[in-house]
């Protein structure tokens, strides 16, 4: 067994080795020698069983030979950072006997399997590398980084992304921007050997201008010669495509590199460039799932009369992936308004694309005008559709503005909270249902008052819910902020409210995103609304030609009386038609004239060009050619067809305060 004296360890230099004191700055500076050496092909992965190759360790290995996470260097781009005290007692278990190597491997690639995004995974590699097995590490990244499957277009580009020393004051620190980027040709032999895979010597021929280059940030120290076999080069190559490169170096008071240890540095390069491979297909996915639910949420909201509204949607963290929660608000025949908010459980493109999925079913549902909990029911039948492991909760409330009533219908959301005009908040007590997607569990509606001035805020659970607090402590603090508001500012602007009501979530990191729907209640009121019930007899037309001219003297619309008139005929006379039950007309009078016949026939009216014989087919024409905008609409009980009249900003009644 070879001597050694304690302060000699594996890949250490004696003292006075070669003829004097052993110096502390790197080997680098002079022209490469051409040692005769062929760089190694691309050495296999570990495990491939072949015997000179650094084959996979055994299991339950430990990894103490790793400096532990306060110890080493951290990797930081361009600066360099100092080892803790005691780390060149770590450096003496360099890895020197193939179990040594194993070992070390083993525990490196662990460390390095640790990174969750591109600075902490390239942070670890650095921790791995120094000071067991180099004093020094320089890590360069293709500039840009390459995505897909595609061969990168363009000349081989290199970016310096950090930079880190061991416990030797044998690097220097780069100046903050210095050689920062290194351009490499396709056709050089530095570049070949890169986009083969092949890890290199410093001394191997043909590269010495390209690694002078990458090497530039610690040139400025005093040079010795040529830093041959204590500089490896190793490629980070990737599932597809060369990612970067990793440059290793030995001060002069260690042991050259040797065959070995070049097999370790192009495993340790490998495992990190399947680490960064993988951060940038998560940001792929990410970057796809945000831009897919964002084009799923609503891009404006409706402007109806009688509430006001206002949204909120903030995504998670970026370590954290995209989630499924929606908010929608849906205009009813009616003046009425379907608010809706929901959350598909779980973080992925799947939960974004279930999302649009069970929106785009909710809105085909509104367009029913079925009651909420009919709503959920064959919500929660469409999502049993698409599978049993997609579940979501979501609430469900319609607000009439005429009657001033709210019906809301809850599956496992929490529960809104209503900011009354006096500044009151309260949770409404609405029966919770189980999550869409169980199955087999009813479904409840709540009716309650809506009045004037009321505010009501829904929310998915991203807003109250965290690490560090509860649902039922998160509501309530947001119950007391909404108070808060309140008092500062008497019925306070929604934009307002929706900001202040976002400070009550944690500073930190967030995991869940966020959405918000507020809705402030203006009503609608009863002296603009006029509504009837008509029995479908061959009279009614006429009968409904009476009450509008009525209707309208009393609104002061008289030059509006022929044209309405004429439009009301039409419509009444087609429902009549196929009618079996009486006719609902409503005139409702905002900064429009706007008219709703319903009926019990599912059969929707479409316009139609009449020919010169025929007798009928002119009626839906006449409203198309006469009224602003015009409509039908199918219901659970029937359809409802309306049209609308601008009406002059003289007859106009008082318009409401801004939002």
């Amino acid at each position: 067994m070879e001597h050694r004296t304690p302060d000699q360890g594996p890949g250490r230099l004696p003292a006075g080795a070669g003829g004097g004191s052993a110096p502390r700055d790197l080997a680098m500076g002079a022209a490469p020698v051409d040692t005769g050496a062929t760089p190694p092909s691309r050495p296999p992965s570990p495990g491939s069983g072949r015997s000179d190759s650094v084959g996979a360790p055994p299991e339950d290995l430990p990894a103490e030979d790793l400096p532990p996470p306060d110890r080493g260097s951290a990797c930081r781009d361009p600066a360099v950072e100092r080892p803790a005290e005691g780390a060149r007692d770590e450096a003496e278990r360099a890895p020197g006997t193939p179990t040594d190597r194993l070992r070390y491997l083993e525990a490196a690639t662990r460390r390095i399997a640790r990174g969750i995004d591109l600075d902490a995974t390239l942070r670890e590699l650095c921790r791995a590398v120094i000071p067991t097995f180099a004093d020094a590490i320089l890590v360069h990244l293709r500039d840009p980084l390459p995505t897909g499957d595609s061969p990168p277009d363009g000349p081989l580009s290199l970016r310096l992304h950090s930079i880190a020393q061991g416990p030797e004051e044998s690097v220097t620190a780069a100046p903050p921007g210095a050689a920062g980027f290194v351009q490499l040709t396709a056709t050089g032999r530095f570049a070949e050997l890169l986009l083969a895979g092949r890890p290199v010597f410093g001394d191997a021929p043909e590269i010495a201008p390209a690694v002078g280059e990458l090497l530039e940030p610690v040139a400025s120290m005093p040079t010795t010669p040529s830093p041959g076999r204590r500089l490896i080069i190793a490629p980070m190559y990737g599932r597809h495509h060369l990612i970067g490169t990793v440059a290793l170096l030995r001060g002069a008071d260690r042991l050259a590199f040797t065959e070995d240890d070049l097999l370790v540095a192009s495993q340790l390069a490998t495992h990190t460039a399947f680490g960064v491979d993988k951060v940038i297909l998560d940001g792929q996915e990410a970057s796809l799932a945000d831009a897919l639910q964002l084009t799923m949420l609503p891009s404006s909201l409706p402007e109806t009369t009688g509430v006001r509204l206002a949204s909120r949607y903030l995504p998670a963290a970026e370590t954290s992936q995209v989630g499924g929660d929606w908010y929608d608000a849906i205009p009813l025949p009616g003046n009425r308004v379907a608010l809706v908010v929901g959350d598909v459980m779980g973080h992925s493109m799947t939960s974004a694309a279930i999302m649009g999925q069970l929106r785009t079913t909710v809105q085909t549902l509104a367009g029913l005008d079925l009651p909420p909990e009919e709503v959920l029911h064959h919500l929660d039948e469409q999502a049993q559709r698409l599978g049993s492991d997609h579940m979501a909760t979501c609430l469900y409330a319609v607000y009439d503005p005429i009657s001033q009533r709210l019906l809301v219908a809850d599956a496992g959301h929490p529960p809104p909270v209503l900011l009354h005009p006096d500044g009151v908040g309260e949770l409404l007590q609405i029966p919770p249902g189980a999550p869409i997607g169980v199955g087999g569990v009813p479904f409840e509606s709540v009716e309650m008052p809506a009045p004037t001035g009321a505010t009501l805020l829904l929310y998915t659970d991203g807003l109250v819910e965290s690490r560090s607090r509860d649902v039922r402590t998160g509501v309530e603090l947001l119950r007391t902020r909404l108070q808060a508001a309140a008092s500062v500012v008497a019925s306070p602007p929604l934009e307002m409210l929706c900001d202040a009501v976002l400070t009550i979530l944690d500073q930190g990191t967030r995991d869940d995103d966020v959405a918000l729907l507020a809705a402030r209640f203006d009503g609608f009121p009863p002296r603009n609304v006029a509504y009837w019930y008509l029995n479908p007899e061959p009279q009614t037309a006429g009968r409904a030609r009476q009450l509008t001219r009525r209707a309208l003297h009393r609104w002061g619309l008289d030059p509006m009386l022929d044209t309405t008139e004429l439009l009301v005929s039409e419509v009444v006379t087609n429902a009549v038609r196929y009618a079996s039950r009486p006719i609902a007309l409503r005139l409702m009078r905002t900064d429009v004239l706007r008219c709703e016949v319903g009926d019990d026939s599912p059969q929707v009216p479409r316009m139609r060009r009449a020919q010169a014989g025929d007798e009928g087919g002119r009626g839906l024409f006449l409203v198309d050619r006469l009224a602003q905008r015009w409509g039908a609409t199918r219901l659970s009980t029937g359809k409802v067809v309306w049209f609308e009249q601008p009406i002059p900003e003289e007859h106009r009644p008082e318009e409401r305060d801004a939002p």
